[in-house]
Order: C-alpha cells, then structure tokens, then sequence
C-alpha cells in the first residue's frame, strides 16, 4: 500500500482539492459535448443569451476599468517598484522577455484575425455604420480591429500578470492566482475560498486556450487546404489539433528557459519575416497612411468605443465582437498573467506594464494595418476579392492575400508554419501554468501533470469545433469568463491595497533613516559645541616661544672685526 502512496505521489506531485475537482469538471463538460453536442450547444447559447442581456454592460465597463487601473500604476509612486528585491536583476533580455509576452499572449490570434477581421466589418460594418463594402466600413473595420486588439485586452494580461508576479517575487509567495487575494482574505486563501479562486482560473483558462487550439486548427487547416495537403473539413482539424498536442506536449516537457524560450525567438522570427514581406512587396504606402490615420480614429474615439452596448435597439453586434474579445482576452488571462510573471522577475512595475501592454499594442496596430489593410487596398483598388473569401471561410482571407504577392506560395507555407509554432506555444506556456496552478503553486509540476492537461486542452478544443465551431469557441469564452472577471475586479482592489502597504513601509523605513541622520547629526552638532565651550572654559596653555639661537658667524663675527678688535 505504501509503495502505491509512494507511486501516485511521484506522478501527480504535490496536488490537492484544485486539481481533482478542476479534473472532474474538465472531464465532465468534455464528456457530456462528444456524447450530445447539439444539447450542449443549445444551453451554452441560451446562457449566452442571459448573459448578454443582462450583464454584458459589466465585461465593457470592467475591462475599461482595468485600462485606467494600470494606466495610473504605470504613471504612480508605484511605477518604481521592482517585482522582487530591490536590487534584482531580470532573468532574460529584454528583447526574449518581448518574444516571450507576444508568443504567449495572442500571437495566434493576430494570425488568425489579421485579415479575417478587417474583411468580416468589410462585408457587415460595426453597429450597422455605412454601406457593405464601401470604403467608410473599411475604416470603420480597421478602427475597431485597432481596438479589439489594442489596450484593452492587452489591460487583462497585464493586471493578471502584475499580481502575480507582485506576491510571488516580492513577498516570496506562491505562484498561484489566490495569493493575489492575500491582502483583502488574509489566511482564508489557504483554505476554501483560496481552492474556489484557484479552480476558477484552472476552468477558465482551459476554456481559453481551447478556443485558441480551435482557431489555430482552423487556421492551418485553411492554408493547408490551399496548398492541396488536406481539405477543409472538421476530420482535417482533428488531425491537425492531434499533431499539434503532440508537439506542445513534447515542448511542456523541456525547460522553460529552453523550449518555449527558443519557439518565442523562433517565433518572433517568422512573424517579422512574414511582416517583413508583406510591407516590401505590398502596398507600403497605403499601409502606413492606413496605419497613422487608424491610430488617430482609435485614439479619439477609445473613450465611445470602449462603453458602446447598444440598449435601444436589438443589434447583437456587441454581443459578437467585442464582448467576445473581451471574454477571451479575459479568459486568457489567467494563462498568460501567470506565464508572463514567470518570465517577469527583477522588472519594475512601470517596465512590465511598458513591455506588456504597450509594446504589445503597437506590434499589433502595426499588423492589422499591414494584413487588414493590404486586404482592403487588394479589394478597393485591384479588384481582388478577398471579402468573398473571407465570407465563405474567415481563415481564408490571409492566404487570399498572399497569393497576390511575389512567391505567394512561400508565404503561404511560412504562414501555416508561424500559426503553428504560436499555437504550440501558447498551448506549452498554458500546460506549464495549469500543471502550476493545480500543484499548489510548484514552479516545475510533473511530467504527468503537465500530459494530463495537455491531453485536456486537446479534448476541450475537439468538443467545442464539433459543437458549434468558430461561434461555439466565442460562445464558451464568454460564459467561461464572466465569474472570473468578476475576480479580476477583486484582484484590482488587493493590488492597491497590497502595493499601497509596500509604500507605506517605504515611506516608514525612509522617515526613520531621516530620523535617524537628524539625531546623528544632533549629537555631532552637540559635540562639537561641547568641545568648544569647554575649550572657552579651559583654555589651553600657550606654547612657549622658542629662543632664538644666534648664528655662529654672529658669535665670531667677521675677519675684520676680529682684527680690529685685536688692535
């Protein structure tokens, strides 16, 4: 009996109650979508329902919220604080640590919705503003693809992220997303509302990156139905979803500073060439006009944009775009939070909301302008009909574009190649982050674990393509984040508490060094008057001059005196 304790205890590692229950609903939820997808489909979308009606106002002003939180960490006393002791060093260059945040974050999806996006406001412009097809949608499209993608979602990582690092370097904590809650639960997040919070992030998180495991298949299976490998079909993407669990399984078993290290690098290097490529042989000028006059919209308008729901009318637009973007990027954030305070250690607050959410965003303006916008200039000017493309199969759009440029066929194979590589990735830093959070906070789980959920991201993102495909995985994103959010809102307030207490102690400790040197130099002045007064009260003796001792040639006097002396 001992020696199975022994057994289990070396495969699992140190688990307990958030493993097994986050297990068992995982298990559960895939189990009952292969045996009746249509049934689970029909709930899912009757709770998506109920949930956009009556609370969907709630994923809007949140996420603006958590904008405007980091923004005023970033610009506040805060700003200076270091994620560890203050004189640590980062574990990675900055360009790695870049690489890392981006290929972890939402490279996959930048792939993905690159062109498909842009083109899909093209054929149906937001909120019913201007003709199909006309060059006010394509505006129209491009400056909400600006901000579906731009500080909003990156403002989930960030606020994830900066938590957690927070308590696991500075104050040396667990790894886990319950510690963030430290400061406003106390002790109780050892105990059950710490298993609630914790089990809450493993669910979400694996209904995130399922999501983004289905459009990365769908993704690849698109360009490699072009190139005439496999056709486009639901028995093609589980093949595909198969080959690439294998890999990133294969990858969750390296190293951190190895595996997912060396496919950022490698990732970040595709993704510059096929930017690279795109800028040269497309429409440059018009791409960076797009891009500067794009910025500008999303600027002016981010405040409007950001609190649009719609109330008057029964326009479900919202509903489908950008409550869904923000449920995922919601959703993601428990992963890629935790994985990028991983990688975040020895930099300061201000740093890593500059290496997470800004730089972040202008990486993807800048690729939306390029993809998105040569797909317009293609369709508006050249008679190229990327829309329809895009209309039959949102996939499709990107590879469209390629073929309308030199060695187009290249381009198409280093596409599949780059969403490939950000799918496993993304799914390889999500096994590490789940093995993490369900093994009390371990910084290495098990080989077991970290296969165990592997295998269920695969499971979870093959149910939800076969119940509902692309509209199934935003249908499940939205319901699976909204109990997180409300989280993140919590977390919020325990940040500042947290970060407000470390100021105070600074503040505290500096006062008593101030105190400390002004009685120092109260006692030194004290001194120094002591000396002098009791030098005006015993005087010191003055020295005694020295007699002067006349020269010798005084003493003898000169030949002549001598002489006349004599005489």
């Amino acid at each position: 009996m001992n020696k199975i304790t022994t057994a289990v205890s070396n495969t699992l590692g140190d688990v307990g109650w958030v493993f097994y229950i986050s297990v068992v609903i995982i298990t559960a939820f895939v189990s009952a979508a292969a045996l009746d997808p249509d049934s689970v489909e029909a709930i899912a979308q009757q709770v998506l329902e109920l949930t956009a009606r009556n609370v969907g106002w709630m994923y809007l002003l949140a996420t603006s919220g958590f904008v405007l939180f980091i923004v005023f960490l970033a610009l506040s006393k805060f700003g200076g604080i270091r994620l560890g002791p203050d004189n640590e060093q980062p574990d990675f260059s900055y360009n790695s640590w870049l690489a890392m945040i981006f290929s972890g974050g939402m490279g996959v999806g930048l792939v993905f919705w690159g062109v498909a996006e842009p083109m899909m406001h093209f054929n149906e412009p937001p909120l019913g503003l201007g003709q199909p097809r006309s060059a006010e949608a394509a505006q129209m499209g491009m400056r909400y693809a600006f901000f579906h993608w731009g500080f909003h979602q990156w403002a989930n990582f960030t606020l994830v992220g900066l938590a957690i690092a927070y308590v696991r370097f500075r104050h040396n904590s667990r790894g886990l997303i319950s510690e963030t809650f430290r400061p406003l639960l106390g002790d109780r997040v050892d105990r059950g509302w710490g298993n609630v919070i914790d089990i809450l992030a493993v669910v979400s998180t694996i209904f995130g990156v399922a999501t983004t495991l289905g459009l990365g298949a769908l993704q690849v299976n698109s360009g490699l139905a072009r190139m005439g490998t496999l056709d486009y079909s639901v028995n093609s993407q589980f093949i595909i979803l198969g080959a690439l669990a294998a890999l990133f399984i294969i990858s969750a078993m390296t190293p951190l500073d190895k595996g997912i290290r060396y496919l950022s690098n490698a990732n970040m290097i595709l993704a510059a060439a096929l930017l690279l490529y795109v800028l040269s042989f497309g429409p440059t000028a018009f791409i960076f006009g797009e891009l500067t006059q794009t910025a500008g919209e999303y600027l002016g308008n981010i405040i409007e944009m950001s609190l649009v729901t719609t109330p008057y009318s029964s326009e479900h637009w919202v509903e489908q775009w950008t409550m869904f973007y923000w449920a995922w990027g919601l959703s993601w954030a428990p992963f890629v939070g935790s994985f990028i305070a991983r990688i975040s250690r020895g930099r300061t607050i201000r740093e890593f909301i500059t290496g997470v959410m800004v730089v972040p965003v202008a990486l993807s303006m800048l690729w939306f302008s390029t993809f998105g916008g040569s797909a317009i200039h293609f369709e508006l000017f050249q008679g190229v009909s990327v829309a329809d493309a895009v209309a039959r199969e949102a996939p499709a759009g990107l590879y469209v574009l390629l073929e309308q440029l030199p060695r187009g066929e290249i381009a198409t194979m280093l596409a599949v190649a780059l969403v490939s590589m950000f799918v496993v990735t993304s799914a390889d830093s999500a096994t590490f982050v789940l093995g993490m959070f369900s093994s009390k906070g371990v910084l290495n789980p098990t080989r077991f674990v970290r296969i165990l959920w592997g295998s269920l991201q695969l499971l979870m993102a093959s149910v939800l393509l076969l119940s509902g495909g692309l509209y199934g995985l935003r249908t499940v994103s939205i319901i699976a984040a909204f109990p997180f959010m409300l989280l993140m809102v919590l977390m919020a307030f325990s940040l500042h508490k947290d970060l407000a207490i470390e100021m105070r102690r600074r503040q505290e400790k500096e006062q008593l060094l101030h105190t400390r040197m002004e009685q120092w130099l109260m006692r030194e002045s004290e001194r120094e008057a002591e000396r002098q007064m009791e030098e005006e009260i015993h005087p010191s003796a003055p020295e005694s001059p020295q007699p002067v001792q006349e020269s010798t040639s005084s003493d003898q006097g000169e030949p002549g005196d001598a002489a006349e002396k004599t005489g």
